[in-house]
């Protein structure tokens, strides 16, 4: 039976999203820009995809006595592991950029490089203190905080790739992820995927109250307006997006919106 234009087209987002975003064995057979609208369209699953699995490393390590501090440092591995530290890397080579304090084409052109500069490696270093220190806050509080925070994090931080992909943004290069994907998002629907991914947070610390409500939708509100921040300041300085840029975007608003949740 032949599949319909619809389902395949679903699961082409969804290939290109986990293809792209993560180290799962998921083939992308269409690199179009309707695989990549439907693929950053669907980045918050393989967020969700991704929490989950840094939420389940943390709660066996708590289970086997590991502690909390051991469970946040598992935690934090698990992305990174399941993206090849893609994000990560994008992070230090923004930061690169950005602190190098060059014209637009010469921050580009160390980004792209591959050894990581002194702006890079500090970034890196204080990114991850930061995320095993709040998590080992949220874990010393029970495992299901922990798991709140290692998802709400992965899940904010992809959305803020969706939004980055909308309409508007343009690439910084003419190869790369940030130009397949750049501008392939209508507005409309980056900001109902955001909205959603808000709602769905809301949802998850509705589990606490509302106030748990309350406090997990602000902060990955917070997270978001993270990511749009560091967006604007590199569209500013680059031109547009780049798949560094995305990296940074990712675990910056990732962060932010685990920070948030810890110091409510």
């Amino acid at each position: 039976m032949t599949e319909t234009p619809a389902p395949r087209a679903r699961t082409d987002a969804l290939r290109f999203a986990f293809g792209t975003l993560t180290v799962l064995p998921v083939r992308v057979h269409r690199w179009d820009r309707a695989a990549a609208r439907g693929g950053m369209l669907c980045a918050p699953l393989a967020g969700l995809v991704v929490g989950g699995a840094a939420a389940a490393l943390g709660g066996a390590l708590l289970l086997l006595g590991g502690g909390p501090l051991l469970a946040a440092v598992g935690t934090a591995a698990v992305p990174a592991v399941l993206t090849r530290g893609l994000h990560l890397d994008g992070l230090a080579d923004t930061a690169d950029g950005l602190g190098s304090g060059k014209p637009a084409e010469d921050a580009l052109r160390i980004m792209k490089q591959s050894d990581i500069g002194p702006f890079g490696v500090l970034t890196l270093l204080f990114t991850l203190l930061a995320q095993v220190a709040a998590l080992a806050g949220l874990y010393a509080a029970g495992w299901a905080y922990g798991a709140l925070g290692a998802a709400l994090a992965a899940v904010t931080g992809r959305c803020a790739l969706t939004l980055a992909s909308r309409t508007g943004v343009p690439a910084a290069r003419p190869e790369g992820l940030g130009a397949a994907v750049a501008g392939a998002v209508p507005v409309r629907a980056a900001l109902l995927c955001a909205a959603l991914v808000v709602a769905g947070c809301a949802a998850a610390g509705a589990l606490w109250g509302p106030y748990g409500a309350v406090h997990a939708g602000l902060a990955a509100v917070l997270g978001l307006a993270a990511g749009e921040l560091l967006l604007g300041h590199c569209r500013r300085r680059f031109g547009g997006v780049t798949g560094d840029v995305f990296g940074a975007l990712a675990e910056t608003a990732g962060l932010t919106a685990l920070l948030a949740l810890t110091l409510g």
